[in-house]
């Protein structure tokens, strides 16, 4: 790249965002899986929204309005025409984020339009540039590269946007998704189905060549249909005789008026659930299998409930089904509190953890068959288990099972604890053989489609999809890879980690979070029949996802490190969201996947799937037990994302921003100092590789509970907008930093709060603290070093720290400017853990701290501050080890009103220099509270201030305080 300056406006990215909208439309698409949304195609953890995506693309690609000048050029119209430009642009993004607008081909042609436009603009700017012809050709818009693309909707948005993408990944299993989702279709784009000759008999030879009929990737859906038709007829003359039916019999109908008028009739089985046993403690009943049953209530449905009721005899036990209103005992299941393990069903012996590891380890945990799920003329019947089916699933034996360690020693990984430390040990015997029929069975159809892609004429390309092949053999590999991807979700819903849902009737498959934990009770299904999780259900949701894919520009997927370089597509544009610090191992967790894929696909893809394994070792993630230590896992995360944030510095077109996403989890902290380091080291990372920032936007991109309503998730994303850094950057002063801080925030924060006009949302006060880095940052990030008075550069958490501060106004400690800011957006009222943690973490403390603190009260996912009268009464600042000056003001408070001016005068002078802070922020409450109306809480701040003459005479006459009691304080 030559020094020749290059004359890029300001991106709109840069300069404002519809942040309401995006986020409205964000929360809305990952509420529920939507059928056709490209997620349900594959499992992948933790996407982020295509709403989200497509909007930080279009900003990112698109020239903001405003005047600009400077750097040898002009660019933009006056601050009111900007204004109403914005605007236009904003509804264009306003349309875009809408799920319903997703395949709208006008809506999506307007914001490719503009990109176009933007580009052509940029292209004029820059037409005397030396390098004009390499850099600028206005026909040919910048392709877009994401080198972590995970799940694909970054790589996705950009094809659907009208860029060529390049996705890149280290772990196999997401450069499959990737290649699935946009290298394939593009490939075969409106071509008909080679399953036409089969599926419409007597059709002539010109309609399979009538490309109109099937627009974009619907060929290929409609043959992935029906050769997973296909494989479903064959897999059931395979293990058909592995799912009986049940006959009802009139001894089962004696006790169950509800199976009389079925007496001689044969229910399809559709599940069995199951519990995982283990001998009692008890010697008297050693020989017993104990189930371990969280709980015996198979369906909750008022008016339908039904449960399992264990009947003892003597030493033994049955269970038989019950219908109506469970018992609370039946609720409980065997389990004997929390945390407290289970308890023997017959003399009712504790059956602790410790002991359940131990039999786990010696390989002595069974499996006990609770009820059977049946298919009834009018719903599902539930039966009590019965010796043959049990018979059946011993019986099994399976030819093949997956061989790949699960992690030890891990939190998400349980169960090596129990003796599962291979992942063929999360399946039972009958679902490993029903799983490696299905396997076999994709390989099977890839032949078939073969011969009749070549009946149908298709070029006989002897080149497969690896080698960039567009023929039958290539054709034939890409609808084996979504049978593939359909036979991934039929895993994840095959495996003894599944868990059977008693509200809804329905089967939770096993990556209800993101980990592999350990289940105590399982439901097995039918694969056959229908039930959530089956064969059927699976192709009907991948071929919902092509009929959906509108294959545009080119897309390429491809394994590599994120670090290597990749010259080829220098000059691309970038937008990526990098893995999370030391958030989760994705390889060990899609090695679940890979081990099955691998088995299914090594011929198509071989040296995706050369390794046995997923690679783990340069796996981006600060993994302690990985690398041998905290201190050790943070310098390779560091090293790493260093290395991978330079290439993207050194190939990101000059004339673009890179976009960066990075996610806050929602996991406790212990303490303060190490609340926020992933934070920090990721900014550390990006202000390394030489970016500076130009912008930072909150997205409010996950759900805030999970799959049972009090599991923690991801909360915020926050899209950092970096530039590279200019070469002759200078040096500054710690206090030039801060007369400079102290010149840009102000505005900043004001246009951030209260909007700029029509077109611009106001920041939510939780965001407040990430939103502001931006305008901070991208002051601390445009210098070489910020030299603290010794000479050594500014930390990032020291500048992190100074601009937090701005927001707080006076110096108040990390713990009150978190009060502050949640007081204003939630008052006393609770609100979810996701968004006190994303706060907390942004002022370098933790929930749990403040919570030891005694400002707030955190629990069952939920948080809210506690007011004065709920301050223990005892409190003797003293001996606290930890007094944020919002606990001694609401203290005072408490004081005041309780005891009068000589018990909160005690107080004061045990305070010591706390004072004038106190001071301080009853001062900014009270006007805070009469700007919210909330009178009586006003009252309260000013009763204080008031008698803060009379406070601090009782100060001054208050007794030198002892090791004793102080005045004026109860006991």
């Amino acid at each position: 790249m030559s020094d020749y300056p290059i004359k890029s406006p300001r991106k709109l990215i840069e300069v404002a965002l519809p942040l309401d909208a995006i986020n409205v439309a964000a929360k809305e698409e990952k509420a529920v899986p939507r059928h056709g949304h490209p997620q349900t195609l594959h499992y992948w953890w933790a996407r982020r929204p295509l709403a989200a995506a497509r909007a930080v693309i279009f900003a990112q690609m698109v020239n903001d309005p405003g005047h600009q000048q400077g750097g040898g050029f002009k660019y933009g119209v006056n601050k009111k025409d900007a204004a109403i430009e914005r605007k236009r642009l904003f509804k264009i993004i306003e349309d875009l984020v809408l799920w319903e607008n997703t395949t709208n081909e006008e809506v999506l042609e307007r914001a490719r339009a503009e990109i176009r436009r933007s580009w052509r603009e940029v292209c004029e700017l820059n037409r005397d540039h030396p390098q004009a012809a390499e850099l600028f050709n206005p026909d040919k818009l910048p392709a877009l590269r994401d080198p972590f693309a995970g799940g694909g909707t970054i790589p996705l948005e950009a094809q659907r946007l009208g860029l060529e993408a390049y996705a890149s990944d280290l772990n196999p299993v997401a450069v499959l998704i990737n290649k699935a989702m946009i290298e394939i279709p593009p490939k075969f784009a409106g071509k008909p189905p080679v399953s036409l000759l089969q599926s419409r008999q007597g059709a002539k030879k010109k309609e399979l060549d009538l490309e109109r009929e099937w627009p974009g990737a619907t060929g290929l859906a409609e043959d992935v249909r029906y050769y997973g038709a296909w494989m479903r007829e064959e897999a059931q003359k395979r293990i058909g005789h592995l799912y009986p039916p049940v006959e009802i019999t009139a001894e089962m109908a004696k006790e169950r008026p509800d199976l009389k008028a079925l007496v001689g009739q044969k229910l399809t089985v559709i599940a069995c659930l199951w519990a995982r046993t283990v001998k009692s403690p008890n010697p008297a009943f050693s020989h017993v299998d104990v189930p371990l049953a969280s709980t015996f209530i198979l369906s909750c449905k008022v008016g339908k409930e039904v449960y399992v009721n264990p009947v003892i005899k003597g030493d033994d036990y049955q269970l038989e089904i019950k219908l109506g209103s469970p018992t609370p005992e039946a609720g409980a299941g065997t389990t004997a509190g929390k945390r407290q393990g289970f308890r023997c069903l017959i003399s009712n012996t504790p059956i602790g953890y410790d002991h359940i590891r131990a039999e786990g380890m010696a390989g002595r945990l069974g499996q006990k068959l609770m009820a059977i799920v049946a298919d009834g003329p009018k719903g599902r019947v539930y039966l009590a288990p019965t010796a043959g089916m049990e018979a059946i699933a011993a019986a099994t034996k399976p030819t093949w099972r997956p061989d790949c360690e699960i992690p030890k020693k891990h939190r998400n990984f349980q169960g090596p604890v129990y003796g599962m430390t291979n992942l063929g040990d999360i399946f039972t015997n009958r679902q490993l053989v029903a799983l490696t029929t299905f396997n076999d069975l994709v390989g099977e159809a890839r032949e078939r489609v073969l011969q009749a892609a070549l009946a149908t004429g298709m070029a006989e390309d002897v080149r497969g999809l690896d080698a960039g092949g567009a023929g039958a053999l290539a054709y034939a590999q890409a609808i084996s890879t979504y049978l593939a991807c359909a036979f991934s979700r039929l895993a994840s819903y095959n495996n003894t980690i599944c868990y059977w849902n008693m509200k809804g009737g329905s089967v939770g498959q096993i990556f209800v979070r993101q980990a592999i934990p350990m289940s105590w009770d399982f439901i097995e299904i039918n694969p056959l029949e229908k039930m959530s999780g089956n064969w059927t259900g699976g192709i009907d949701w991948v071929g919902a996802v092509l009929d959906e894919l509108i294959p545009g520009a080119p897309g390429h997927a491809m394994q590599m490190d994120a670090a290597s370089p990749l010259h080829k597509l220098s000059n691309s544009v970038f937008s990526t969201d990098p893995p999370y610090y030391d958030n989760i191992e994705y390889a060990a967790l899609s090695d679940f996947f890979y081990v099955w894929l691998r088995r299914s696909m090594k011929s198509v893809f071989p040296d995706l799937f050369a390794t046995l394994a997923v690679p783990k070792a340069e796996e981006l993630v600060a993994s302690p037990t990985r690398h041998g230590g905290k201190e050790q896992a943070e310098a390779f995360f560091l090293e790493g994302m260093c290395r991978a944030m330079h290439r993207l510095s050194d190939e990101a077109h000059p004339a673009f921003p890179v976009s960066i996403y990075y996610a806050f989890k929602q996991s406790d902290t212990k303490s303060e100092g190490t609340a926020s380091s992933g934070w920090e080291t990721f900014l550390d990372a990006v202000f390394r590789a030489g970016f500076a920032l130009s912008g930072t936007w909150p997205l409010r991109t996950e759900r805030n509970s999970g799959v049972k309503d009090d599991t923690n998730s991801l909360a915020s994303s926050i899209v950092l907008v970096c530039r590279k850094r200019s070469a002759a950057s200078l040096t500054i002063s710690r206090r030039e930093f801060i007369r400079e801080l102290n010149g840009v925030l102000p505005e900043a924060l004001d246009e951030m709060t209260k909007g700029s006009g029509d077109e611009r949302s106001p920041v939510a006060p939780v965001d407040l603290s990430q939103a502001i880095i931006g305008p901070g940052m991208a002051v601390f990030s445009k210098y070489a070093a910020v030299l603290e008075a010794d000479g050594s550069p500014m930390s990032v958490r020291t500048a992190l720290q100074l601009i937090n501060r701005f927001l707080a106004e006076d110096d108040f400690d990390a713990d009150t400017q978190f009060c502050l800011h949640w007081f204003e957006q939630h008052g006393w009222t609770e609100s979810v853990f996701g968004e006190a943690d994303v706060l907390a973490r942004s002022k370098s403390t933790s929930v749990d701290a403040m919570k030891e603190a005694g400002v707030l009260q955190s629990g069952s996912g939920k948080v809210r501050l506690l007011k004065w009268a709920e301050y223990p009464t005892d409190w003797d600042p003293r001996t606290d080890t930890r007094t944020p000056v919002w606990e001694a003001l609401h203290q005072l408070i408490r004081a005041l009103r309780q005891g009068g001016e000589s018990a909160s005068g005690a107080l004061l002078a045990a305070l010591g220099g706390k004072a004038e802070a106190v001071r301080q922020l009853a001062y900014r409450l009270y006007t805070l509270c009469e700007r919210l109306g909330q009178a009586e809480d006003a009252r309260a701040y000013n009763e204080l201030i008031t008698s803060w003459t009379g406070i601090e005479s009782a100060a001054s006459a208050a007794p030198k305080p002892t090791d004793g009691q102080l005045p004026g304080f109860e006991t």
